[in-house]
């Protein structure tokens, strides 16, 4: 299975609850840990408080901006390359919370295959991908769809290795919800 079918799937399938009361600041982004060993099918939870935390970090929101939602995404596509399942699943929860109602499973679960599915040079492509401003669009204040061609990586994405998302301001932050 391709890898970006497997992340649409788990994007829509698993994760917390979008109702997280807490997540009213942004997150941080601290891209300075990385892990060596391999991914479990299901990561144990010290190997997962290793990792930055994806949990707000003051009292502030998030920027309802675009440049905010090019920051969270760039937040997710990053810990996608890290393997760092904590902020993936925080990023993508509203989605991955629509695919686990619809059957699929919980985004810890979901998102260790797909970690597995993606090749080495990709995850390192990953950890330093930025968004170009120029390629989103900003359909409403809140919601922006985030476009596989606005990724500027090492390798080249393609939908059926990363596909496109869409990003909500839901609860003060940027979401994956589609």
């Amino acid at each position: 299975m391709a890898v970006s079918a497997c992340v649409a799937l788990v994007a829509c399938a698993c994760g917390p609850d979008k109702a997280k009361e807490d997540t009213g600041a942004k997150p941080s982004q601290s891209s300075a840990s990385t892990r060596a060993e391999e991914p479990s099918a299901t990561p144990s939870a010290s190997a997962r408080t290793e990792k930055p935390s994806a949990e707000p970090t003051g009292d502030q929101p998030a920027p309802r901006t675009k440049e905010g939602a090019i920051q969270r995404y760039e937040q997710y596509l990053h810990a996608l390359g890290r393997e760092d399942i904590d902020t993936v699943c925080e990023v993508a929860g509203p989605a991955a919370k629509k695919a686990q109602d619809q059957g699929l499973g919980p985004c810890t679960s979901t998102y260790a295959a797909v970690f597995q599915m993606i090749s080495p040079a990709q995850k390192k492509a990953l950890k330093t991908a930025t968004v170009d401003p120029q390629r989103i669009a900003v359909r409403t204040p809140d919601k922006i769809e985030m476009p596989v061609e606005a990724v500027r990586a090492s390798v080249t994405f393609s939908e059926s290795d990363l596909g496109s998302y869409t990003l909500e301001y839901l609860k003060n932050d940027w979401y994956i919800t589609d």
